[in-house]
């Protein structure tokens, strides 16, 4: 495990500090869980951004295959 120092804004710390009280854990446990959350979040909104991306890039092949399979359905129906 590694050590960082840190500085924090004084109304963070003591709002932290207020909330480590009543949950009864460590600070550095609380910054551990914080900083995971965190991640996990900025994980999730980078692979949407990622998934919007990508789905923008073959909208139009999807448009294009959809018609094909329509036309191809249209064919088998006047039939």
């Amino acid at each position: 495990m590694k050590s960082i120092s840190l500085k924090l804004q004084d109304r963070i710390l003591e709002e932290t500090d207020r909330l480590l009280e009543a949950v009864q854990i460590s600070r550095n446990k609380y910054i551990n869980e914080a900083l995971a959350y965190y991640n996990a979040f900025q994980n999730r909104r980078l692979l949407e951004e990622q998934l919007i991306r990508e789905s923008q890039l073959v909208a139009q092949d999807s448009i294009e295959v959809l018609a094909e399979f329509e036309a191809l359905d249209d064919e088998a129906t006047a039939i």
